[in-house]
């Protein structure tokens, strides 16, 4: 369980997991498979998460930006398409695998980059610690919803890209 219910330190802590795994994907001595298993929980749990819970309230702060918060929206969308392109290569460690999962590093390190640079730090600036905390426990709660409903099967994430 983290140390934290800070949503800001949340976001961040899975941002850091989400590196850790591109690592372990990328390395011919780890399970990849495994690695991208737990990715594609991660990513798709994260981003549902933060669109039910987190994105919704901020919006209603003056001073974090309405557009940052839909753009982080649509690069959930361009996240989960990557996601998908490389659950439905067939050889782990392909030429295709390779690739599919630069496009994906790509991808998600984009979106954390710009939503650590905009959307948090404006939470940090703007929104008080005992909100940012509620906004946590929400996150956290939602995540684990959908991580126990197995939300990164390569099933659910076609319907999620489908929509």
């Amino acid at each position: 369980m983290p140390q934290t219910q800070d949503v800001v330190e949340l976001i961040l802590q899975d941002h850091r997991r989400m590196e850790d795994l591109f690592r372990l994907m990328r390395s011919v001595e780890a399970d990849r498979a495994a690695a991208l298993q737990e990715f594609a929980g991660l990513l798709v749990a994260h981003a549902l998460a933060e669109e039910a819970k987190v994105y919704p309230a901020l919006k209603r702060y003056k001073n974090i930006d309405d557009e940052e918060v839909e753009h982080g929206e649509h690069e959930h969308d361009e996240g989960n398409e990557a996601l998908l392109a490389l659950l439905e290569v067939e050889e782990v460690g392909s030429e295709e695998w390779d690739s599919k999962l630069e496009d994906l590093v790509e991808a998600v390190t984009h979106h954390a980059d710009e939503e650590e640079r905009t959307i948090l730090n404006g939470a940090r600036e703007n929104v008080a610690m005992d909100r940012r905390e509620e906004l946590g426990a929400a996150f956290l709660e939602e995540r684990e919803r959908q991580l126990k409903a197995d939300c990164g099967s390569i099933d659910n994430v076609r319907r999620i890209v489908a929509s």
